[in-house]
């Protein structure tokens, strides 16, 4: 079911309406966070969830799924941010919640760019819309909404156990603090060549900077982004390996659902079966 407002707002008035919509959203994570009586893992799990479903009731309302798109970036920091405000800032804690900044405001900021309003959504939900057809809801919600929700809240459990349980700090977390600044420069990096070639309007496939070397450089800092946040909070408590679970299923998502959709839409283009022969996928390895 999808409730499409009639007259679609600009982009300064879609700007406002996103905000006002994540401002409302994160305030009701965080209260329902507080008030829920259940361990700290299953109370911020329902508490994301309910932020999810309340920002899906708005890509309904405006039949555009891409209300969505600003919550991956932004919950993250709302999540270290209240972590650390609760339980205090520990040297750890606050390397943590630089990390997660840094990524965060960068991402947000790429999204800014390239944000153009509410009357555009991304390719890839209108192709999900097209292909699904009636099934297309429920393709939403756990599909484009709460699917990418629980792989960064799987991502952040580290950190948030970290910052929390206040562990003695390992000189090894200051190494991937630093692969994690690495991760969002790498992405940065990328993201402005891809604007950049974009706005050129030459077409085609970007084989410059970065891209010139691997098919998804973008990607690649993503990966290694929560890699280095699980690695951060496992090298102060190895007995909660089992946390990187979250960096896993992250790549995963990216190996068998991201990159095959990106390379699905590329291969249209004239000349990628030779980039692709030539260019490794990740790793900016010449073959």
């Amino acid at each position: 079911m999808c409730f499409v407002l009639k007259r679609r707002p600009d982009r300064a008035q879609s700007f406002l309406i996103v905000g006002l919509i994540y401002l409302l959203a994160a305030a009701l994570g965080i209260l329902l966070f507080k008030a829920l009586p259940f361990a700290p893992w299953l109370s911020l799990l329902i508490a994301d969830v309910a932020a999810t479903a309340f920002v899906f009731v708005f890509s309904l309302i405006f039949g555009n799924a891409s209300v969505y798109d600003p919550y991956w970036s932004v919950q993250p920091i709302v999540i270290a941010a209240a972590a650390c405000a609760f339980c205090g800032l520990s040297p750890l804690g606050l390397l943590l919640l630089i990390a997660i900044c840094v990524w965060g405001v960068r991402l947000t900021a790429n999204w800014v760019y390239t944000f153009r309003g509410l009357e555009h959504q991304d390719w890839r939900y209108t192709m999900l819309r097209e292909k699904n057809g009636a099934f297309y809801p429920a393709v939403n919600f756990f599909g484009i909404h709460l699917f990418p929700t629980l792989v960064v809240y799987l991502c952040m459990l580290p950190a948030v156990f970290a910052i929390r349980e206040n562990p003695a700090f390992n000189p090894l977390c200051a190494v991937f603090f630093v692969t994690a600044l690495l991760s969002a420069a790498l992405q940065l990096a990328a993201d402005i060549q891809m604007q950049r070639f974009r706005a050129s309007g030459s077409g085609g496939l970007i084989r410059t900077g970065l891209w010139r070397y691997a098919r998804h450089p973008n990607y690649l800092g993503e990966i290694t982004m929560w890699w280095s946040v699980g690695l951060m909070a496992v090298c102060a408590m190895p007995e909660r390996w089992y946390l990187l679970a979250g960096a896993l299923v992250n790549t995963l998502m990216f190996l068998f659902a991201s990159i095959p959709m990106a390379e699905k839409r590329q291969s249209r283009k004239p000349g990628y079966t030779e980039y692709k022969a030539a260019t490794r996928m990740l790793l900016p390895i010449k073959k």
